[in-house]
């Protein structure tokens, strides 16, 4: 079998993001023109793209299984049902547990976690406090439970793979904390899942990235730090 050559992997990881770029308009457009079949569509196949774009990064296993644990959730919650929103966000929470796993085992500390580490847990607790009583009693505990793991994971992308992972997870914390305020009918933005997928949409792509071009800087090939598949002639 013959080995890709790196200039047609430069061109697959291209076009992968390219049309993911395009299902991200796509679906931000649908959901600020009010035109649900286009994120119907579009909404579930963003995540793929990504995963299928770390792939061809020779990403860590851990990585892609997030983004896939990211794609369930996706799919959960275009229902509003309250178990579909439960088990969407246990798909989340498993998708944050591999955030959390991928960046202790290839991270290494480059902030301050005393510095980082109070900021998030203020954000943390301010935020169940002010939700609690606006929350259905049935959600209390577990998006409780899930804002710990991912105000975790939002830290720990900053504190282990710097500044543009940083930013991936602190906008993933507050995509979800606009989720969580849309539960609490708390009142909201105009087109609020525009804002939402917006934020997420963009904290995904900055986790993914981030990730890649922190493993790529350092010395040897990212197949050092990945699982990249051996081919044989």
């Amino acid at each position: 079998m013959r080995i890709p050559s790196a200039h047609g992997t430069h061109r697959t990881r291209h076009a992968l993001l390219a049309v993911f770029a395009l299902a991200v308009v796509v679906d931000l457009t649908s959901l600020a023109t009010g035109f649900a079949p286009g994120h119907a569509v579009a909404k579930p196949i963003l995540m793929p793209l990504l995963a299928a774009y770390s792939v061809a990064s020779a990403a860590p296993r851990l990585l892609i299984a997030a983004l896939l644990f990211g794609s369930g959730g996706d799919v959960l919650l275009l229902s509003d049902a309250d178990p579909a929103f439960l088990a969407g966000m246990a798909s989340f929470a498993a998708g944050h547990v591999c955030y959390l796993a991928l960046f202790q085992a290839y991270g290494s500390p480059r902030a301050r976690a005393g510095l980082l580490a109070p900021a998030y847990a203020t954000v943390l607790v301010v935020t169940v406090v002010a939700l609690w009583p606006d929350l259905p009693a049935g959600l209390r505990v577990p998006v409780a439970g899930y804002s710990l793991l991912l105000t975790t994971m939002a830290c720990a992308s900053a504190v282990r793979f710097g500044a543009l992972t940083g930013l991936g997870g602190a906008l993933f914390l507050l995509s979800d904390t606009l989720i969580a305020a849309g539960v609490a009918d708390w009142p909201q933005l105009p087109r609020p899942e525009f804002w939402i997928m917006l934020t997420y949409s963009a904290a995904q792509f900055l986790l993914a990235s981030g990730t890649i071009r922190a493993l790529e800087a350092r010395p040897g090939p990212l197949a050092t730090y990945g699982e990249m598949r051996s081919t044989t002639p």
